[in-house]
């Protein structure tokens, strides 16, 4: 006599279709459902303007199932987003990201998911008076609101959420296209500087630029490559400051990076020039690498890089003390060598995708009650 087997509980994504970070997370966890066999799960993307066709059919042809929503309208957005949660029934919708956690908790209750949750990937957002009210009145109804880092979850409570139902979950990266960095000596390695991080407004190229023509004028001409899309304006911006300061021959601008472990690997340096951050996967991508890195000291980013241990902080926005650093590490090459070595050890030891997935899975496995214990903070 053949038995059905239970039905899964049903988990849908909703998240920017930019394939920014947040993008990153909200496909790896989309996966790693698949993989566990835990969750069916459905991953929907927010059109925007660089959403890039060919990237949302190498996600299908991976086999994860993918949605797309218009981006045009907010209202566009929310009721598209209602007709596939009445398609699918999710039991549990996650909604990632500014402002795509407005929009898509307002989606979930208009179709009556019976858990929402909030993923919040910055510590420093565009919230208006008007919107932090929506988002306060929405955290009301959701069932778990997560900070990708402690310092995105402090954020949050200083915004007035409940802190009985707000966690941090750190990011974590996939750590097996960096298994063979140890086989790339920090001496062997071109010394140039990399940021791989898409053009917007939060990102800091500018300041990083600023940084490299004070290196010229002491004498030091690093390659400076920037890997990444984003926005065009953003782009425009910092390819016009580039000619400004006559960087042409030190500065590549590669676009969209197929093998960003492979272009980590081949440099001595990473750079994250930024204003704020969530969790900073790029650095942590540069540390996995083997390279010296280098943030902005910004929430995040400071729960990643211990000054002068596995890496080296600067002042948000400070042109100078970038150069400075950078200039040290140039010079100093035993003494980056020594800190990209902890950098390595940290990122393997403590940013792995693999715990940050096991723990999204557990809070969802507990929201439906099919995990131990009551969820609080983390």
């Amino acid at each position: 006599m053949s038995t059905t087997p239970p039905a899964l509980p049903r988990v849908l994504h909703f998240v920017t279709g930019g394939f920014s970070g947040a993008t990153q997370v909200a496909v790896d966890l989309v996966r790693a459902h698949g993989e566990s066999g835990l969750f069916e799960s459905l991953l929907v993307l927010r059109r925007k303007r660089q959403t890039d066709p060919a990237r949302v059919a190498a996600l299908r042809a991976q086999g994860l199932a993918v949605e797309v929503v218009p981006g045009w309208s907010h209202a566009a957005t929310i009721w598209q987003l209602v007709r596939l949660c009445r398609k699918f029934r999710p039991d549990l919708l996650v909604a990632h990201g500014f402002s795509e956690h407005l929009w898509g908790r307002y989606a979930g209750l208009i179709a009556r998911v019976p858990r929402l949750v909030q993923v919040e990937h910055n510590s420093r957002e565009r919230y208006t008076r008007w919107r932090q009210a929506q988002m306060r009145w929405l955290a009301r109804r959701t069932r778990a609101i997560v900070g990708v880092s402690q310092g995105v979850r402090e954020a949050l409570l200083a915004r007035g959420v409940d802190p009985s139902k707000t966690l941090a979950i750190p990011n974590g990266i996939r750590l097996e296209p960096y298994a063979q960095a140890h086989a790339y000596s920090y001496a062997s390695r071109e010394p140039g500087i990399v940021m791989a991080a898409r053009f917007a407004r939060q990102k800091d190229h500018a300041s990083l630029l600023h940084a490299l023509a004070l290196l010229r004028e002491r004498g030091r001409t690093p390659t400076l490559l920037l890997a990444g899309g984003g926005k065009a304006s953003a782009l425009w911006q910092a390819n016009k400051l580039c000619s400004q300061l006559g960087l042409q021959s030190q500065v590549r601008f590669l676009g969209h990076c197929n093998d960003v472990p492979g272009l980590l690997m081949s440099q001595q340096v990473c750079v994250l020039s930024t204003h704020y951050e969530g969790m900073p996967l790029s650095l942590i991508e540069g540390m996995a690498a083997g390279c010296a890195v280098v943030g902005s000291r910004v929430p995040g980013v400071r729960e990643v890089l211990q000054h002068e241990r596995n890496g080296l902080l600067v002042d948000e926005g400070d042109p100078k003390a970038l150069a400075d650093v950078l200039e040290r590490l140039l010079a100093r090459p035993q003494e980056a060598a020594a800190m990209a070595a902890q950098g390595q050890r940290d990122a393997r030891e403590r940013h792995g995708l693999a715990l940050m997935l096991a723990r999204y899975e557990a809070l969802f496995l507990r929201l439906l009650g099919q995990g131990p214990g009551e969820q609080g903070p983390v």
